[in-house]
């Protein structure tokens, strides 16, 4: 990859991540006074809404349901680029017909033989600030991640890439909910290469693409992609990944407590009784209902560094201090874990951070161990052996002690891209089985006795 490109890229991810820990300073203040009136408008698009005659259920997942074609913008305001929008029929987490939304921008050089599937990192509880609403025009706290990640389009698209930005957490913002994330990259892939519209077709190659919630995406994509969409599958020329979270109950025992990542907790609650159709309010505490109602609609940068020190504990009634004590919440958690998700066949490259510390998570519990601020590296390591021992593709794994969370990407993109590159050129993928450090048991979590 041309050094300018990587620079690009790199200066893209810091500009994006900077944007992030500027944005924190909002405060869950924020997340409780957005108006109603916001999100309704947004809500109100009728670009979003299934009006056909067919039941949805009677559709293939994949089918385009609408197309619509206008100027990208950033922070609200239009760019030169032209942005395909699709609304197309998916499955949600609980296995139900879904409609949702995805942004596909073509190649600067018409090359409609290869795209990349960039999934945004977005992480939000609110609909107004996926990556389709930002590049349509509206603009929400929550919303600047995806305008200033819009950065990333920049050197991709300089490589010749049609890119394709899948809304990966749904109309609803099932924040955290693994399984619908992939099914909603891999049928807004479907639906990209089915429309007209978007110069691409059956014969586009693939590439998958994400850091932190994307690389959730990505990964669920890569893993559902043989049973799901396996005509999907046939056209994956890899997933480049960093940030993983693989296995969810592990995560919230390294968060806790934690100065800065700790409000993902309350986050993670709305998200998993949201997407999985069950209910954790009554096994909150006054102080935990409170904060849950607090965050309710809010985002990743209403959470970050506003909740210092925030425990499980505090958030739940004395007889469920032990999250493992609530059936809902273990049955929820097993579902998303990417341990027991069946194995890409494709080749993949995982990157995750280690120096959790920066980002004030100083914990390092009894068999999780320590990770990048909110992510386990232990569980990655252990997703990558995993893989390694029942895959027959290559897998890289690479581990930066000396980098946290926010520090990995602007390592990690460049490289990511790079390795893109030479799987579209037909290069073998390099492997690092054999010797990937030993992680943590992926072992599903058991019902504990309530106390």
């Amino acid at each position: 990859m041309r050094k300018c490109t990587s620079r690009l890229l790199a200066a893209a991810v810091t500009a994006a991540l900077a944007a992030t820990a500027t944005a924190v300073t909002a405060g869950p203040a924020a997340a409780a006074a957005r108006s109603a009136a916001t999100r309704s408008a947004s809500a109100s698009d009728p670009f979003y809404s299934y009006d056909g005659s067919a039941p949805l259920a009677s559709l293939a997942p994949g089918t385009v349901l609408k197309t619509r074609t206008l100027p990208y913008h950033l922070l609200g305001l239009p760019t030169p680029v032209t942005a395909v929008q699709l609304l197309y029929r998916t499955t949600d987490a609980q296995g139900r017909p879904a409609a949702n939304v995805t942004t596909v921008v073509r190649s600067l050089t018409g090359d409609a033989g290869k795209a990349v599937s960039y999934q945004s990192y977005y992480d939000s509880l609110d609909p107004a600030d996926s990556p389709s609403r930002a590049v349509a025009g509206d603009v929400s706290i929550g919303g600047l991640i995806p305008n200033v990640e819009a950065l990333f389009l920049v050197p991709v698209l300089a490589q010749g890439y049609n890119v394709v930005i899948p809304d990966t957490e749904g109309q609803g913002a099932d924040f955290g909910a693994g399984p619908e994330y992939g099914t909603n990259t891999l049928d807004s892939i479907r639906a990209a290469t089915k429309s007209p519209a978007t110069g691409l077709d059956s014969g586009t190659r693939f590439g998958l693409m994400g850091y932190s919630g994307g690389a959730v995406a990505t990964a669920w994509a890569a893993a559902l992609a043989p049973g799901y969409a396996p005509e999907v599958n046939a056209k994956l020329v890899g997933y480049t990944e960093g940030g993983l979270l693989v296995d969810s109950a592990h995560n919230l025992k390294y968060v806790d407590g934690s100065l800065v990542w700790s409000g993902i907790t309350p986050m993670a609650v709305v998200g998993v009784s949201r997407s999985f159709g069950i209910d954790l309010t009554p096994y909150l505490s006054d102080y935990g209902l409170s904060v849950y109602r607090q965050l309710e609609h809010g985002s990743i940068v209403d959470a970050l560094g506003h909740y210092p020190g925030l425990t499980w504990k505090a958030m739940a009634k004395p007889q469920y201090a032990d999250p493992n004590s609530i059936a809902a919440f273990v049955e929820a958690v097993n579902w998303n874990n990417l341990g027991s998700a069946p194995t890409p066949t494709v080749p993949g490259s995982i990157a995750q951070g280690n120096a959790g510390f920066l980002e004030g998570t100083f914990a390092s519990p009894a068999g999780i161990g320590t990770g990048d601020g909110v992510m386990v590296a232990g569980d990655v390591r252990a997703l990558a052996r995993q893989y390694c021992a029942t895959g027959t593709s290559p897998v890289g794994y690479q581990q930066y002690d000396l980098l946290s969370h926010f520090g990995v990407p602007v390592v990690w993109a460049p490289q990511a891209l790079g390795w893109l590159n030479d799987r579209f050129a037909g290069h073998p993928a390099p492997s690092d089985c054999g010797h990937i450090p030993a992680g943590n048991s992926l072992a599903p979590e058991r019902l504990e006795p309530t106390r």
